[in-house]
């Protein structure tokens, strides 16, 4: 919903910006986009990655925008404020046109390279069991009550986030869980917003292309962890980065791990899911949680911590982790109850495919089959990395993910690289092929892993986005597998 407004002139002072033109106008909204621009809009000039929006102020003007904020020199017929840092401002501004939502309810964020969905999820599932009513932003969707909006972006951009926050409030929100990318952190999306509460699952090479180097990547990550930020932290001390961000913030941290505050074990498990037992401070507890793998097992930790000091009581808390659903495209079997087990997963680090072949491992008892592919336009360094993790499956069929700009041979050229001497390959370029080229050679008791897109419903291919869902090409494949031996 539109805020009450906010006088420009005091949203100039707020950033310490001079008025170039009128300074009474009443901002309501602010936006970068100048298609979501309406009267009493705030325009934000953001020179991106591949587009000025200082090319589109006249745009903005059309459609209403009473001012417009800009890094240059420009001749506009509305008022503008000149600012060093666009990106630097535009959390401020629309915290302050929006009456700081992060003020007016909890936030939770969490961060790290994974699990960050499936601890949002994990969250929203026990608050909400909890009697609670939980906004959920993040990679697959924005959930605003019974709404869900496709998400474009892990975390929105900050004009989008601010906005989004007072709509949750306004639709009844009493709490809100965020996944907060590297990148959100590194161009201010999340600036102006307080966190009632912060976690960190664990950090691995991933979006180097952008941070340059691991210390960089951490260091991004690391910011959050700031009183000026946050409350009180929550942080996955069994990985080693989390160790390093326990000793080096200043945060009010809760530790979870195998000798955390929040202490867990994984005890057993199969294919349907795990029993752990969790000490929340009470005494250790067993419980099961319908979900398999031992970072599940972090995962659920690390939402039973951040619950717990959320107010939830323990009851609710192991109650609520015995219901667990699954999460979208997040080891989601796809498979039901053929004779051998189909898993789609998002798994597109060196050390989220590691993960997901390890957890079947001990678990299947026939052969592992992992199709995997890397994303173009990103992380070129990982590629031969992600290739190495995947031998240590039975059969590895590679191919594309989101080849994007870039030639797919290439790419699966260089994952073939990693892979490991003595392992059994097969690459196939087109990915439907290769799903069904794993589907095929898999035999009872056998495991196909498909892995990297996840919950995604599309395919970018050199500037084209086309239809293309994981799951559904499993289920086909799986269907067209029983009519044939019918």
């Amino acid at each position: 919903m539109p805020s009450t407004g906010e006088p420009l002139d005091r949203l100039a002072a707020l950033i310490g910006a001079q008025i170039e033109g009128d300074g009474h106008p009443l901002v309501r909204d602010a936006t970068h986009d100048s298609r979501q621009v309406g009267p009493g809009t705030l325009f934000i000039a953001v020179k991106g990655f591949t587009v000025d929006g200082h090319e589109f102020i006249d745009q903005a003007a059309a459609n209403g925008a009473v001012a417009a904020v800009v890094t240059e020199d420009v001749d506009a017929r509305i008022p503008v404020l000149r600012v060093a840092d666009a990106r630097a401002v535009m959390g401020p501004l629309a915290a302050a046109i929006h009456g700081h939502p992060s003020r007016r309810i909890p936030v939770v964020g969490v961060t790290g390279t994974n699990g960050k969905t499936t601890v949002t999820h994990m969250i929203e599932h026990i608050l909400t069991a909890a009697g609670r009513v939980v906004g959920l932003a993040g990679t697959i969707h924005t959930r605003i009550g019974s709404d869900q909006i496709p998400a474009l972006q892990t975390t929105p951009e900050a004009t989008d986030f601010q906005r989004m926050l007072s709509d949750m409030i306004e639709r009844g929100a009493d709490t809100v869980a965020v996944e907060v990318s590297s990148h959100a952190l590194a161009l201010h999306r999340v600036d102006a917003t307080w966190f009632e509460l912060v976690a960190f699952t664990n950090l691995s090479q991933d979006h180097l292309d952008f941070h340059v180097d691991m210390e960089s990547y951490f260091a991004v990550k690391a910011s959050l962890f700031d009183p000026a930020r946050a409350k009180r932290g929550v942080v996955w001390i069994d990985d080693p980065w989390g160790a390093r961000l326990f000793e080096s913030s200043s945060l009010d941290m809760v530790t979870v791990g195998r000798r955390g505050d929040i202490a867990v074990s994984r005890l057993d498990g199969d294919l349907t899911g795990t029993a752990i037992e969790l000490d929340l401070g009470s005494g250790p507890r067993r419980v099961r949680i319908p979900m398999p793998g031992g970072f599940n097992v972090e995962n659920a930790a690390i939402a039973a911590a951040a619950c717990l000091l959320l107010g939830t009581s323990e009851e609710l808390i192991f109650d609520a982790l015995a219901s667990l659903p699954g999460v979208s495209g997040r080891f989601e079997r796809v498979s039901g109850e053929d004779p051998i087990a189909v898993f789609v997963d998002f798994a597109h680090t060196p050390d989220g495919i590691t993960e997901v072949i390890a957890t079947l491992q001990p678990l299947v008892a026939g052969r592992i089959i992992a199709v995997i592919g890397a994303g173009g336009d990103r992380d070129r360094e990982k590629r031969p990395l992600m290739g190495g993790a995947a031998s240590a499956a039975d059969l590895v069929v590679v191919t594309s993910d989101n080849p994007r700009s870039e030639d797919p041979d290439a790419i699966i050229d260089a994952v073939m690289e990693g892979i490991g001497p003595g392992t059994r390959v097969i690459r196939l370029v087109d990915r439907r092929e290769a799903i069904a080229a794993a589907v095929a050679e898999a035999r009872d008791g056998d495991a196909v892993v498909i892995l990297g897109k996840g919950h995604e419903r599309g395919q970018e291919i050199a500037g084209f986005k086309y239809p293309f869902d994981d799951r559904q090409e499993a289920r086909a494949t799986l269907a067209a597998r029983r009519s044939s031996a019918e």
